[in-house]
C-alpha cells in the first residue's frame, strides 16, 4: 500500500500548500496600502508577517507565534514565541505587547493586523481579577470536554480584555486592514482567535478571510483530479464528537466507489482523567483504520492542517485496510493513539506548515 499513502499525502499536501500563511497573504496584499506598523499573531503568524515585510518593507513587526513557528523572520520583526494549547505566562506578556502596541499608535496611523489560529492561547490580556491559573484551568478544561471551537472561544473571552473585538477597539487610528486564516467553521471572524482580529464599525477599517479549509479542500480536489481519480465528495464533515464520527465516516468509505473522497472540519473528542499520547486526528485515524480493516484497497489520511495535533510533533495518521492490529482498541480507549500509530509506522509528521485551516481528511480506493 506504499503507492497509495503517498497518493493520499500528495493529494493532502496539495491542500495545505495552497493555503500556506506565505501565498495567502501575498495575494491579498495587492490592494493594501503600506502600512505604518505590522501585528501577526497565531500559529500561521510568521509566514504571513514574512509576505508583508517582503512585500512593504522594514516596518514596525511584532510576531506572536507558537514555540518554533518563528523561523526565517528579518531582523525588522519583534517575536514572541508562547505556549499552544494551554497558555503560560509568555502568553499574558505578548498579550500585552499586542494592546500596547495599538495604544501607541497615532490619530492618522494606519494598523495591518494578521491573524491565524492559536491566537487564543498564544496571546492573552486578562481581565481585572483573572490569573494565569484561571486561563489554564479553564483552557484545560475545554480541551477535555469535547467542545467545538466556537463553544471554546466564547468561554475563553469572558476572561479576556483583547478577545471578541476587545483589541482593535482600543486602536486610536484612521486605517485599519486584517487579514485572516480561518481555522473556525463558517469562517467566522468572531470566532477565529476568539475574536482577537474582530474590527470595530468604522471607515477604512476592513476585514477579510484569506485562507480558509474550503480552499484548501478544493486544492486537494485538484491534485486529485490530476492523478486521475474521480472525486466522489468535498466537505466540510469532519464537526463532531469522535465516537459518533468514527462509525458514520466507516461507512461512508466502506461503501465508496474507485475515487478520492475530501473532507474538512475538526472533530472534537471528550478525554479521560489521564490522557496517553495524541491528538484528536490520530485518534481518529486509528478509529478509521479500525472501521476499514479487511478493505486493503482503501487509504485514508488525516492531519491538522498547521502541523500538530494535541499537545504532540505529529499532525495526525495515515492508515489502511491492513493497519488494525493488536493493541489498538486499547489505545484508542487509553487517547494513547499517538503512540500506537507511531509504533506501527502510521504518523503522519509534517513540522509547522505555515498555516492553520483545521483539519483535512483524505481517502482514496484505487
Amino acid at each position: 500500500m506504499t503507492d497509495a499513502r503517498e497518493t493520499a499525502r500528495s493529494i493532502w499536501q496539495a491542500g495545505v500548500d495552497a493555503v500556506g500563511g506565505y501565498a495567502s497573504v501575498a495575494r491579498a496584499l495587492g490592494d493594501v496600502a503600506r502600512p505604518d506598523r505590522i501585528l501577526a499573531v497565531g500559529k500561521a503568524a510568521a509566514p504571513m508577517a514574512r509576505a508583508a515585510l517582503d512585500r512593504f518593507g522594514n516596518l514596525p513587526c511584532l510576531v506572536v507565534t507558537k514555540d518554533g513557528h518563528a523561523d526565517d523572520l528579518p531582523d525588522a520583526a519583534h517575536v514572541i514565541e508562547a505556549a499552544h494549547p494551554v497558555p503560560d505566562e509568555r502568553s499574558l506578556s505578548a498579550g500585552r505587547a499586542l494592546r500596547e502596541a495599538v495604544e501607541a499608535m497615532g490619530p492618522e496611523s494606519h494598523l495591518l493586523l494578521l491573524v491565524s489560529g492559536g491566537a487564543s492561547s498564544l496571546a492573552e490580556d486578562l481581565v481585572n481579577g483573572a490569573t494565569l491559573d484561571d486561563l489554564a484551568l479553564l483552557n484545560n478544561r475545554l480541551l477535555s470536554e469535547g467542545l467545538d471551537i466556537t463553544a471554546m472561544n466564547a468561554e475563553r473571552r469572558k476572561l479576556s480584555r483583547i478577545k471578541g473585538g476587545g483589541l482593535l477597539s482600543r486602536f486610536p487610528g484612521r486605517k485599519l486592514d486584517v487579514l485572516a486564516i480561518s481555522d473556525v467553521p463558517g469562517d467566522d471572524l468572531n470566532v477565529i482567535g476568539s475574536g482577537i482580529g474582530v474590527p470595530p464599525e468604522r471607515p477604512r477599517f476592513l476585514a477579510r478571510i484569506v485562507a480558509s479549509n474550503g480552499i484548501a479542500r478544493d486544492a486537494a480536489a485538484r491534485r486529485a483530479e490530476a492523478l486521475g481519480l474521480e472525486v466522489i465528495e468535498t466537505a466540510e464533515s469532519l464537526h463532531d464528537d469522535l465516537d459518533a464520527l468514527g462509525p458514520r465516516l466507516g461507512e461512508q468509505l466502506r461503501g465508496m466507489g474507485r475515487g478520492a473522497i475530501i473532507l474538512g472540519g475538526e472533530p472534537t473528542v471528550v478525554l479521560p482523567r489521564r490522557p496517553g499520547r495524541g491528538g484528536r486526528n490520530q485518534a481518529l485515524a486509528l478509529t478509521l483504520a479500525r472501521e476499514i480493516t479487511g478493505h486493503d484497497d482503501l487509504t485514508v489520511i488525516v492531519g491538522g492542517t498547521d502541523g500538530t495535533d494535541g499537545p504532540t510533533e505529529a499532525a495526525g495518521g495515515i492508515v489502511d485496510g491492513m493497519t488494525w492490529g493488536q493493541g489498538a482498541e486499547r489505545a484508542l480507549k487509553a487517547a494513547d493513539s499517538g503512540t500506537w500509530l507511531d509504533r506501527h509506522g502510521c504518523l503522519l509528521t509534517t513540522g509547522p506548515t505555515g498555516t492553520n485551516v483545521m483539519d483535512l481528511l483524505v481517502a482514496i480506493r484505487q
